[in-house]
This record gives structure tokens, C-alpha cells and sequence, in this order.
């Protein structure tokens, strides 16, 4: 048991905490010399508090933070303080309907989709391109639409086989460059917000088929989903497709056309999904992956490349002048190529040679017949021929 202290030291000990630090006497110090360094705060049983031997006056003056004891034993006030229990705040109003694992997913599923999309606007709009994802999140339906400027362009599309619909939401400076670049302009940046006329609107619908195209190959390995366009809004309050508080997945596309850059965002609401949303995890989407055939993928690959242009030249011959008898060609002049007059012109792709030619003229223009394929010996002869020079 503890050590109880005299009643005359009890007085002085209180006195010395008492007392102000700069106004203590030079021999208070002394006054109390059986008093040790550092004590305790005890409770005897009988009632009354008395300070243990291991009690510093200095420290004494802190108030203790904590209680700790047995029942029967004296209780001892410790100086550590209390760690606070961590504390979540949760919205009962916008409950989480998606895991961490299924935004991954969706993050993943959508990667892909903006893969797909760079290519075939790339193709389509014969420029520049380029589609990633910003974010993935989940928020209430009426958070969405408060978000969404008026007007705007809305696409809404029907999941099918799912039920329900989606919405995309395109940016106006992206939708009025793709719109330029499609009626034969430039594509220049402008700064547009207005609804669009009927013809914009028959304009744009043919692009949303095409990423509704690419949509339909990024989710493929989770479900076969048909996405079907149902129309385009320019009000965000007459797209009403779920109620306000229903819970929905926000992907937000970072898009650029050109120098031109803008956001496409995809709303997708939980009941869409919930059907299949036990199939939204990355295990999952990659054993689906593996299950894929190869010739379905070789399929898609050339579906979705099938639209690129390549230059394609016909080479009539060729030869080799010294820098003199360049220097000295002038009107007039005539070069001798290396082909005969008999010879068929070589037709070739990104410089490699695929077909050989003949030439003619169709409806006032100058033309190439193809007449057969190169041959593997003529493309060996090729390659030599241009490894002489």
C-alpha cells in the first residue's frame, strides 16, 4: 500500500502548490525534504484524497485526465489522455450503393470504352482525338441534373437488355467542334451555348451511335448490352429518367478534339445495374476477358480499324541523277526511269508495296487499274532495290 504522508507535510506540500513559482521562498524548497520528486494521487479507503510520497509538486497542478482502478484499491488519476474512437459521418439521405471494388471495375470497363471512342472518332471526324477517364462517382440524380448547365446536349439511351436508361452529357464546345469537323470546317474552339437547329441534331446522332457502338464493346465482357439512342434533350428537367434521390454513377471523359477540350460525362443509375451489379468485380471482368475468343477480338480489331485512312501512292518509276545533273534540269528535259513501257506501276501503302497497277483515267481524273498482288520476290527485289540507293 501506498505510503500516507504526514498531516504537517500535507500542509506544507499544499502550501509549495499553492504558492506562486516566482513568489516562493528561497526555502520552501527545504521545507518538505522527505517529499520525492514525483507522486500520485491517491484515494484511501476511509474517504479524503492525500497525497502519495511519488507526488512533484510541479506537476501536481495539472488536472488528472483519466481514472483507473480495481474495485477495493485505492483509484490512481494518470495523466495519459483518452484516445478518441474514429468516427465515420454518414449521410442517410445518399446511402453508398456501389463498393470500392465496383467503382474500380466501372473505372476499368470504362478505360476501355474511352480506348474505343478515341479510335473511332479519330476515324470518323479525321482528326486528332484523344479520350480518358477523369473520375468515377456516385451521387444522388438530382445533384446531376442541379450540375448540368441549361441548355445542354443530352443524349438518353436505353440499356437494353437492362432496364432503364442512361444519360450523356456533352460538352457545347465539343459538340459544336465535331459538328464543324463533320460539315467540312476546321473545328475551331467557339463559345456557343444555344440548343441545337434539327440538322445539328441529326448531325450529333450519328456520332452518339458511334460511341453507343463502342460502349457496346467495352461492356461486353460483363453483359451483352445493346444501347439504343432514344433521343436528345437540350433541358436537363424533361430528363427525368430515376427519381432525385436515386443513387447514380457519374463517369466523367476528358475530351479532346483537335486543340479543342471538353467533358463527356455518362450517368448510369444504380437500377440499371443492379441486376448485374454481382458481376461488377475485377475478378470477374478478367476471367471474362480470358473466356473471350481470339477471332471474336480479331473481328472487333478490324471493325474498329477498318474506317482509318492510309495514303496509298503509284510509284511509275524511279532513278539516280548526280547533284550536277540536277542543278542542270531545266523545261524540257527528259529523265529515263528505270521501268520499261511495258512494265505495270507499283501501287503501294505507307511505302510498302501491295499491288501492281496499270494507268488510265476515270471521269476527267487520273486513275490506277490494280491488276494483281505483289508477290513475296517482289517485295524481296523491292526492299534491295531500296537498299542500293
Amino acid at each position: 500500500m501506498a505510503e500516507v504522508l504526514s498531516q504537517d507535510e500535507i500542509d506544507q506540500l499544499l502550501a509549495a502548490i499553492s504558492a506562486p513559482a516566482e513568489a516562493a521562498p528561497a526555502g520552501a524548497a527545504a521545507a518538505a525534504p522527505a517529499a520525492p520528486a514525483a507522486a500520485t494521487l491517491v484515494e484511501p479507503a476511509l474517504g479524503g484524497f492525500a497525497p502519495a510520497p511519488s507526488l512533484a509538486p510541479s506537476r501536481a497542478e495539472h488536472a488528472p485526465s483519466q481514472i483507473t482502478g480495481v474495485p477495493g484499491e485505492p483509484r490512481i488519476y494518470s495523466q495519459q489522455k483518452r484516445k478518441k474512437p474514429k468516427i465515420k459521418p454518414y449521410d442517410f439521405k445518399r446511402p453508398d450503393k456501389f463498393s470500392k471494388d465496383q467503382i474500380r471495375t466501372l473505372q476499368m470497363i470504362h478505360e476501355t470504352f474511352a480506348r474505343f471512342v478515341t479510335t473511332s472518332l479519330s476515324a470518323q471526324l479525321r482528326a486528332l482525338v484523344h479520350v480518358h477517364v477523369a473520375s468515377v462517382d456516385q451521387l444522388t440524380y438530382e445533384e446531376f441534373v442541379k450540375s448540368l448547365p441549361n441548355p445542354s446536349t443530352l443524349a438518353i439511351v436505353e440499356m437494353q437488355p437492362l432496364e432503364g436508361s442512361s444519360v450523356f452529357e456533352i460538352d457545347p464546345s465539343i459538340v459544336f467542334t465535331i459538328i464543324d469537323r463533320i460539315l467540312g470546317g476546321k473545328g475551331y474552339s467557339t463559345n456557343l451555348s444555344r440548343e441545337l437547329t434539327d440538322i445539328e441534331i441529326s448531325v450529333m446522332e450519328r456520332i452518339v451511335q458511334k460511341i453507343l457502338a463502342s460502349l457496346r464493346e467495352s461492356w461486353a465482357n460483363v453483359v451483352d448490352l445493346k444501347p439504343k439512342l432514344d433521343k436528345i434533350e437540350a433541358n436537363p428537367q424533361f430528363v427525368q429518367i430515376v427519381p432525385p434521390n436515386d443513387m447514380v454513377v457519374l463517369v466523367t471523359l476528358e475530351t479532346k478534339v483537335s486543340e479543342v477540350e471538353g467533358m463527356i460525362n455518362l450517368c448510369i443509375p444504380y437500377i440499371v445495374l443492379e441486376p448485374i451489379v454481382n458481376k461488377l468485380s475485377a475478378q470477374f471482368w478478367y476471367s471474362s476477358i480470358r473466356k473471350r475468343s481470339t477471332e471474336e477480338q480479331i473481328e472487333n480489331l478490324k471493325q474498329r480499324i477498318g474506317e482509318i485512312y492510309v495514303p496509298l501512292k503509284v510509284e511509275i518509276g524511279k532513278t539516280r541523277l548526280t547533284v550536277g545533273d540536277i542543278l542542270r534540269l531545266q523545261r524540257g528535259d527528259v529523265v529515263k526511269l528505270d521501268l520499261h513501257a511495258d512494265e505495270q506501276f507499283m501501287l503501294k501503302v505507307r511505302d510498302n508495296p501491295k499491288f501492281f497497277c496499270i494507268p488510265g483515267v476515270h471521269k476527267m481524273k487520273l486513275a490506277a487499274k490494280i491488276t494483281k498482288a505483289v508477290g513475296e520476290m517482289d517485295k524481296i527485289r523491292e526492299r534491295g532495290e531500296q537498299a542500293d540507293q
